[in-house]
């Protein structure tokens, strides 16, 4: 596994073709303590967004037998549907190795019928059949990848009238509080990077990734340029993090 530190960050973060190279590295990195730092860092707020979705989601997508978690990472979101649709089946689907092995023995110890299974993928290029499904959640993926591809893969494979809820951190737009805002991420997560894992970055990088990331209105223009409908845009934290609701057209 390479460095986090050895790797030039503003060029990946620049580059969506290279954003993979560092990204996926870092999440194997900080994989065993991903669920820890999202509590910390959120001061417990991750579960209140998580559950807000989840319910959102439920709310819109009325018919559902099959469903999606992208960029899934321990499972939350998974098995949070699973739980509360029975006879639902979720696929979660992520881009690191280290990630997935968490997830699968989570879903080893649930008691959920074999209904939550886990793959390794991309968000630019879904292992998933075109129209195959009702649901597509995403939990702080977006922003780590190539939108309008990610997008578009989420329009090809949901069934028109499908639901896509989203959560995510996006760039603040006053300014005062966007610099407030990215400058706690930065000091702390560079703080516990450093702590946990020698690797600054590890955390640091939220930051960074906002700051080259969309506002809240230019993430539902883009939904919408893709061929979703809005639900409900949900904003927290002064435009820092949202939910959003879409059904696919």
């Amino acid at each position: 596994m390479p460095r986090l530190r050895d790797l030039n960050l503003h060029e990946h973060l620049g580059d969506p073709a290279r954003k993979a190279a560092f990204v996926t590295p870092m999440f194997d990195l900080i994989a065993p303590r991903y669920d820890d730092f999202t509590r910390l860092f959120s001061f417990g707020m991750d579960r209140v967004w998580k559950h807000a979705l989840v319910e959102q989601a439920l709310d819109a997508a009325t018919e559902l037998r099959d469903a999606l978690d992208l960029a899934c990472g321990t499972g939350d979101l998974a098995f949070a549907v699973a739980s509360a649709r029975a006879g639902t089946r979720v696929t979660g689907i992520d881009a690191s190795t280290e990630m997935l092995v968490l997830a699968r023995a989570r879903a080893a110890e649930a008691t959920l019928d074999n209904r939550v299974e886990f793959r390794e993928g991309d968000l630019a290029a879904l292992p998933a059949a075109d129209a195959g499904t009702e649901l597509v959640t995403c939990g702080y993926g977006f922003r780590n990848a190539n939108l309008a591809p990610a997008l578009a893969e989420c329009a090809r494979v949901l069934r028109p009238g499908g639901t896509l809820a989203v959560l995510d951190f996006y760039r603040p737009e006053p300014a005062i509080w966007r610099a407030l805002f990215l400058g706690y991420l930065r000091a702390a997560g560079n703080l516990v990077g450093w702590w946990w894992h020698r690797e600054p970055v590890a955390y640091g990088y939220i930051a960074h990734s906002i700051a080259a990331y969309v506002t809240i209105a230019e993430f539902t223009t883009a939904a919408q340029n893709a061929g979703f409908e809005i639900v409900v845009v949900k904003s927290y934290l002064g435009g820092g993090v949202a939910t959003h609701i879409l059904r696919r057209q």
